[in-house]
């Protein structure tokens, strides 16, 4: 019968309101409702709550918190609920975890608030749970932290393989059971990756391992794995493998360590059977592991690739001073990584025995300076040919640093490197030392009654900085001793460094062990002891200014050849020392010196006269009655120059000896 239109509707009580929204809330609400009593068993559930998500609820209610919820996976934390039940203050966003029966395979997060429930008279009835599934939420968050992990622990080092193992460190068990980090061969061995493009199907080598003791089998280290476990061609981008295609257990992700379109290798992650499987957000988490790997690889690459051209580099060119040069005995150390990339030394034999010292450093790190540093270093080869005075090769090589530096700017605001640099030439014939340096560097003499100069010459403007004047100094060195030279700015102590030289009757090698320990380790060092000819190895004359001497000089060249029994051709050196003598007396001046140094198998054949003119080698005429002399002597001799001093200049030429040969 319906209620009568004209009578107002019966007024609903609290009670009643009360009991419409409980009913509401247990009957239609998406948040689950535990009602547990003070023995904390269950009194009442809603059926979205997550214990009976797919049981009847009177398999739980009555029972015990922690033993219904058990089968789920649930860890109920019963001293949290006594604390609720004895203070009455709620607890907020408690995280559990469990494994619903309707999906088994994944792991859920709820977020459980739990409020103490009073009767009408205060009296402490239980508690009520309400539980909100946060899966989703804590499943991002979860992937950011370990998107951050992997930003903050791979790539610590650079190294290759080591930058592999970091991604299977972070990964395990947190986003898979196993993983599989292979690389290309070319990465592995420091080469330039190939373009994905002219091979879909790189021949990858396994690199990297790791998983858990459930996990599913993992390759061997250095097994290939493409066509096989990365699928029959690598992925432009991360994809599912499906387990049905090929009889894997478990869920697979494969990833492609790419940059830039170079294949750098690929990783594999594989979840265990039975384990929650992979999905659309953990592509894209994957996506971003493997691209922070591959740079890193990418930098790995690139510092091994450079350090090999770095060790390549620094160590050029090759040589055995020892067995170029006599006028000093060589002790080195050169180790230059670190800050001390770009530094160098050399020793340069130069004309008439002589031999220059060459210290420097360029101020850049990396392959930049050390790319630089060898063209300052073939320039300094060049300059010396010239046989310039060591502040003028200097001046050369500021200008040739100019033009590095202009090369290197990239805009408005680039800046050239600059470099420091130190050239000392020593003459064994009389002990002359001739020094300049451009910029700071220890540079030390040790002469061989034990004292120490450890500023013979002051220091300079850097090459490529503000440029000449250099300093420059000019000093007469006993025999025997120590020149101590290293490039770059920060050297001992003066007080230290004398103590470790102030013993000249050591070796240069145990003197060289003495100071590398004063300096930094990525320092270079160089340590020389001087020597001086001695008559089995120089003679010199004094020829008069008239063409009548030419036949004196061949007569000295004579016989000092049957005193040392030098095997050079009499005939030969005799002919290129008459031309030099005329040569001197046509277009010279007074004095003139002949001077003859024997090196084994080579004789050095040098004029010195007080003249200022340029020789140059000239191509007579068949008619012509002179101009073949420098001719003849650039013909017979092994090599032949010029060089300058304050006094005059010196033509010299080497005269080799010829080698036997056996009859037939």
């Amino acid at each position: 019968m319906n209620a009568d239109p004209g009578r107002s509707p019966r007024p609903t009580t609290p009670d009643q309101w009360d009991e419409a929204v409980l009913d509401a809330i247990f009957t239609q609400s998406d948040v689950g409702l535990h009602v547990l009593d003070t023995e904390l068993r269950v009194v009442r559930v809603n059926p979205v709550a997550v214990g009976v998500r797919g049981i009847p609820s009177e398999r739980i209610v009555g029972l015990p918190a922690t033993e219904a919820y058990a089968p789920l996976g649930v860890d109920v934390d019963e001293e949290m609920l006594r604390e609720v039940l004895a203070t009455g203050r709620p607890r907020l966003d408690h995280l559990v975890r469990g494994r619903p029966f309707t999906d088994p395979r994944s792991e859920y997060v709820f977020s459980v608030a739990a409020h103490r429930l009073l009767d009408a008279a205060g009296r402490v009835l239980g508690v009520v749970l309400t539980t909100t599934d946060v899966t989703e939420r804590e499943r991002a968050q979860a992937r950011l932290r370990l998107l951050h992990d992997a930003h903050e622990r791979i790539g610590s080092s650079l190294d290759v393989e080591r930058t592999a193992r970091e991604l299977v460190d972070v990964t395990v068990p947190g986003f898979a059971d196993t993983v599989v980090v292979a690389l290309t061969d070319a990465v592995l061995r420091g080469r330039e990756p190939g373009l994905r493009s002219h091979d879909p199907a790189p021949l990858l080598r396994c690199t990297a391992t790791g998983g858990t003791e459930s996990g599913p089998r993992i390759p061997t280290a250095g097994a290939l794995l493409l066509p096989g476990i990365f699928g029959e061609v690598l992925p432009t981008e991360p994809r599912l493998l499906s387990p049905e295609k090929d009889g894997a257990g478990g869920t697979r992700l494969v990833a492609p360590l790419l940059v830039r379109g170079q294949v750098f290798g690929a990783v594999v992650f594989q979840r265990a059977e039975g384990a929650e499987p992979y999905d659309e957000d953990d592509l894209e988490l994957a996506d971003g592991i493997a691209a922070r790997t591959a740079t890193c690889l990418e930098n790995a690459l690139r510092f091994t690739r450079e350090h090999i051209v770095m060790t390549a580099l620094q160590s050029w060119p090759l040589r055995q001073e020892e067995a170029t040069q006599r006028a000093v005995d060589i002790a080195r150390r050169n180790q230059p990584d670190g800050s001390g990339v770009g530094s160098w030394y050399d020793v340069v034999p130069l004309s008439g025995a002589r031999v220059a010292l060459v210290v420097g450093q360029v101020d850049r790190a990396g392959l930049s300076a050390v790319a630089t540093m060898s063209r300052l270093r073939t320039a300094v080869y060049s300059l010396t040919t010239l046989d310039l005075e060591p502040h003028e090769l200097l001046a050369r090589l500021h200008a040739t640093t100019l033009r590095l530096a202009g090369e290197q700017e990239t805009g408005p605001g680039g800046d050239g490197a600059t470099a420091s640099c130190t050239v000392a030439v020593h003459d064994p014939v009389g002990g002359r030392l001739d020094v300049a340096r451009a910029g700071t560097s220890l540079f030390a003499v040790v002469r061989p009654d034990g004292s120490v100069d450890t500023r013979p010459v002051d220091d300079g403007p850097l090459l490529g900085g503000e440029g000449p004047p250099f300093a420059c100094a000019s000093l007469v060195l006993p025999e025997g001793s120590t020149l101590c030279m290293a490039p770059g700015e920060g050297g001992p102590r003066t007080e230290d460094l004398v103590n470790a030289l102030a013993h000249p009757g050591r070796s240069p090698e145990a003197m060289a062990d003495d100071v590398a320990r004063l300096l930094a380790p990525d320092r270079v060092l160089l340590v020389a002891r001087t020597r001086h000819l001695s008559s089995h190895e120089l003679a010199e004359w004094t020829v008069p200014f008239d063409f009548s001497a030419v036949g004196i000089a061949r007569g000295h060249v004579e016989e000092q050849l049957r005193k040392w029994n030098h095997p050079v051709d009499p005939f030969t050196a005799t002919l290129v020392v008459s031309e030099l003598v005329t040569n001197a007396i046509r277009y010279g001046a007074a004095p003139i010196v002949l001077r003859l140094i024997t090196d084994s198998a080579t004789l050095i054949c040098e004029i010195s006269d007080a003249g200022q003119a340029a020789p140059h080698l000239r191509h007579a005429k068949a008619v012509d009655e002179g101009g073949r002399g420098l001719l003849i002597c650039a013909t017979l001799a092994e090599n032949w120059g010029v060089r300058y001093t304050p006094e005059g200049k010196t033509i010299w030429a080497e005269v080799e000896a010829e080698e036997e040969t056996a009859d037939d």
